[in-house]
């Protein structure tokens, strides 16, 4: 009696584990894509490194203070000759120098381009966060490519598991009727072949869907352990309109936002070139300290100054060969480049939302109709197993109900999540995909 309840309490305990695996939901597998993809870590990243070169430490508006000292030492042979005709002869006549200072640099003026290089720099932080929203956008469509795979390879999963199950019954039947001597052993020998390619079938599902889920916890950085489910269920928004999504394609769109970016940079780069121009203020000053000690053939024999000194100086490139002219034609040049790029992107973006409307919309269909194909292959199953159990028809013909039955199932399943990685890629190029709820 003992070992009976043993044994119904570990049948228990393996049922309550198998029941207390862990369902990854899409929102559960975004947000651990967000907190542990390692492309999302390095982007945000680079946005940091992006954002420190906005400080106002790298922009050149404060002055530079750097502190200088020095000691020198001399000893040397001398001979020297005074006013008053005295002569005078030194051998190793020792004399040093110390000095320390402070000195201060500013510059008050230079022609405006620190200004345009630190608007340039807050716009090179912008697009670093574009850039990064597009690394999120192609890591979530990349993220639901693979997560969807799952769901389809565990659907199809339970379907062979599902044709499997009613394989071993036909087995079992016919064992049955060949004792009782209704069938040859050949249709027992039929049914053990069905079965047993049913079962390398089932193999083959579970590895490739165990092989799949790795592929998935990868996108996730690694963050599930053990084994996992994920949600079956989808929501497809049918009420998407054509015309919204496709003038939010032309304002939301992350590559055409990062190439506005990169116009307005390119702006800015000429004003900072043509910044070369004009002159350049700057102000200095020195607080300062200075000791001689000289040797005796000197008329001042220690000297010590303290002192501050302050000046203002102007630079004026007049001519510097045409290099400064060289750049702001060039920078001119990138610019006319970038906003031919901006007119080729828009033309290829509106194609590629075209072309994935298109798409959502027959796999949308094609789902549709491979809905009421499986509710019309289940249908003619149901008959055939019928006449089947009643000995009207063979079971080459009760074999071929089955599997059209179970290829319409896998169709299904195919297009359904088609349809939704379609979908997504439309939501995707109009710059919608991270405002979706999943």
């Amino acid at each position: 009696m003992n070992r009976r309840i043993a044994a119904l309490s570990f049948i228990f305990l393996g049922l309550s584990c198998i029941g207390a695996q862990q369902l990854i939901t899409p929102e559960n597998a975004v947000s651990l894509a967000l907190e542990n993809n390692y492309g999302i870590k390095l982007t945000n990243n680079l946005i940091a490194v992006a954002e420190n070169n906005t400080s106002i430490y790298n922009t050149g508006f404060l002055p530079t203070l750097t502190g200088n000292a020095g000691a020198t030492f001399n000893l040397d042979n001398t001979e020297a000759e005074f006013s008053n005709g005295n002569r005078t002869n030194l051998e190793n006549a020792e004399s040093s120098r110390f000095n320390a200072s402070l000195n201060l640099n500013y510059t008050l003026f230079d022609g405006l381009g620190r200004r345009y290089n630190y608007k340039r720099l807050k716009e090179e932080y912008q697009l670093s966060e574009l850039q990064a929203r597009e690394t999120i956008e192609n890591t979530i469509a990349q993220l639901f490519v693979v997560y969807y795979s799952v769901a389809q390879l565990s659907e199809n999963t339970s379907a062979i598991e599902e044709s499997t199950k009613i394989s071993k019954d036909r087995l079992l039947r016919a064992k049955y009727q060949f004792e009782y001597g209704v069938i040859t052993k050949l249709g027992v020998l039929n049914a053990e072949v069905d079965i047993n390619n049913d079962s390398i079938s089932v193999i083959n599902a579970h590895q490739q869907l165990k092989n799949t889920k790795r592929d998935l916890n990868l996108v996730l950085g690694n963050a599930l352990e053990g084994d996992f489910n994920v949600s079956t269920a989808i929501n497809f928004e049918l009420q998407l309109n054509k015309e919204v999504l496709l003038e939010k394609t032309k304002t939301k769109n992350a590559q055409l936002l990062q190439i506005d970016k990169n116009i307005l940079i390119n702006e800015y780069n000429i004003k900072s070139g043509k910044a070369a121009y004009l002159p350049t203020l700057g102000l200095t000053g020195t607080y300062g300290w200075n000791e001689n000690n000289n040797n005796a053939a000197a008329f001042v024999a220690v000297s010590t100054n303290v002192g501050l000194s302050g000046g203002l100086n102007l630079r004026w490139n007049l001519f510097d060969g045409g290099a400064t002219l060289t750049r702001v034609k060039n920078a001119k040049v990138n610019l006319e480049n970038q906003q031919l790029q901006k007119e080729q992107l828009l033309m290829t973006i509106e194609r590629d939302f075209n072309n994935a409307w298109d798409d959502y919309q027959n796999k949308l269909s094609v789902f549709k109709i491979q809905e009421q194909n499986v509710k019309t292959a289940k249908h003619n199953f149901e008959r055939t197993q019928e006449q089947f159990k009643i000995g009207q028809i063979s079971s080459i013909d009760f074999r071929q109900a089955q599997l059209n039955l179970l290829n319409a199932e896998l169709s299904r399943n195919q297009s359904k999540y088609q349809a939704k990685i379609a979908e997504l890629e439309i939501l995707r190029i109009s710059g919608d995909l991270l405002n979706v709820e999943f």
